[in-house]
């Protein structure tokens, strides 16, 4: 009885999705588990949407407490829990967004021990750092362990997007292989609605991969500015000598 209602419960939260994922992609993001490092306002967002969509189980990391800057693009913070715990927060809103989700929460920035057991329990990550040095770790753990990475990053109105996937695409530092670009961790501009929207693309790519209804954004770096809405891509190709994935990274 208790599984029949269940059932029915979920027949009506994801009635309008069944349209387009089918029962069989709607059963594949409940089994499914996606990683997610910093729910600031792109990662935040994508949580948020991948919860909704009923994604079985998150696994979220995110250092730090809620400063007022926050709360700009933040949206899974409040002004109610200025000087909290970012994370517990949002996790907190989370589970109130849909109770049938799974959520594992560290106040953690990444670190290679630290992460890998999140890293190597997920189906796919989304790298939502703000800083590079993260960005770097987290992009070595899946290749490591094999799994996909959707690569979403912001900067003012411009968006930036990339699936990779260790073996067949490029990794980041295929594509950053000379020197890590600096960031400003305290200082890059951000408007609130432009980091929505790489958030909602990041959880889309996700969503995309699992239920394998469309086509994710693999060997091509899809850019977005936000501001007149102008796009292209680029190819993207393997480095052979990379440092993390190539023969150059092999010991």
């Amino acid at each position: 009885m208790e599984q029949a209602l269940a059932g029915l419960v979920e027949q009506q939260r994801y009635a309008r999705q069944l349209k387009l994922l089918g029962e069989s992609g709607q059963k594949a993001l409940k089994e499914a588990t996606v990683m997610i490092a910093g729910i600031g306002g792109l990662g935040g967002t994508a949580a948020i949407y991948l919860a909704a969509a009923g994604v079985g189980k998150l696994i979220l990391a995110h250092e730090g407490k809620i400063v007022l800057p926050d709360l700009n693009r933040q949206i899974l913070m409040d002004n109610d829990h200025l000087g909290m715990e970012r994370m517990s927060t949002a996790v907190e809103h989370l589970r109130r967004l849909n109770p049938e989700v799974e959520i594992e929460g560290y106040n953690s920035k990444i670190e290679y021990d630290k992460a890998k057991p999140w890293i190597e329990s997920a189906d796919i990550v989304i790298d939502a750092r703000y800083d590079f040095p993260e960005r770097y770790e987290l992009n070595r753990l899946c290749v490591d362990a094999g799994k996909p990475m959707v690569e979403a990053a912001m900067y003012g109105f411009e968006i930036s997007l990339t699936t990779m996937i260790p073996g067949e695409t490029p990794c980041l530092e295929c594509l950053y292989p000379d020197s890590k670009p600096q960031w400003e961790p305290l200082g890059f501009p951000v408007l609130g609605a432009t980091s929505g929207i790489a958030g909602c693309l990041a959880a889309l790519e996700a969503v995309k991969w699992i239920t394998r209804v469309g086509t994710a954004y693999t060997g091509i770096m899809h850019r977005f500015n936000s501001l007149d809405f102008t796009t292209y891509s680029v190819r993207l190709t393997r480095n052979p000598n990379c440092a993390c994935c190539g023969e150059g990274g092999k010991p």
